[in-house]
């Protein structure tokens, strides 16, 4: 298959989707490159609010903007790890600039902040990440397991969970229940 960068894009998963990490999901790929891929799924909330997460990793809470915000699964890799998917950039200790706009941190002092209801504007936090071996995202391509389109960030940080897949099909100009699945090479 033919070299793509698919950073800054969503993939949708295929109705045929086996793997229950990623059946009825919505991945946003942070980076894309000839080491691989990484990913979060944006529309997988857990019973797991944010004040919670920072009690769990002793962060003080003060009722802030996002205390009550739910976490989600990110994907089946380091689990116990959180990422916050974030808008704007900002300056914090460890982050992935997915664009000018978006940012992927690691780091302490973004939930620090945030618990104090400071922090980016708009944040989704997850636990855990999906992450793809050299070729492998493009062989899953090849086998239709994913349909691809450009992010959109009011798609991750405005719509409501339950709707980002809808929302992400509809850039595309399909509707999800139109899909079949089975695969098919033309």
């Amino acid at each position: 298959m033919e070299s793509v960068n698919l950073t800054h894009h969503f993939l949708i998963a295929m109705p045929g989707m086996v793997d229950p990490n990623f059946s009825k999901t919505l991945t946003y790929i942070c980076e894309h490159n000839d080491q691989g891929a990484l990913g979060l799924v944006v529309n997988r909330p857990i019973d797991l609010r944010l004040d919670a997460l920072f009690e769990q990793i002793s962060i003080p809470v003060s009722e802030g903007r996002y205390s009550a915000m739910p976490v989600h699964f990110g994907g089946p890799v380091q689990i116990d790890r959180g990422f916050v998917l974030h808008n704007p950039l900002g300056s914090w200790q460890s982050t992935l600039a997915v664009n000018r706009e978006v940012g992927l941190t690691t780091s302490k002092d973004i939930l620090q902040a945030l618990s104090v209801g400071r922090g980016p504007g708009r944040v989704l936090v997850t636990l855990g990440y999906s992450g793809w071996a050299p070729g492998q995202l493009e062989h899953e391509l090849g086998q239709n397991a994913w349909l691809t389109v450009p992010a959109s960030a009011e798609v991750i940080f405005d719509t409501p969970a339950e709707l980002r897949l809808g929302a992400a099909m509809g850039l595309l100009g399909v509707d999800f229940a139109s899909l079949s699945g089975h695969a098919g090479h033309a």
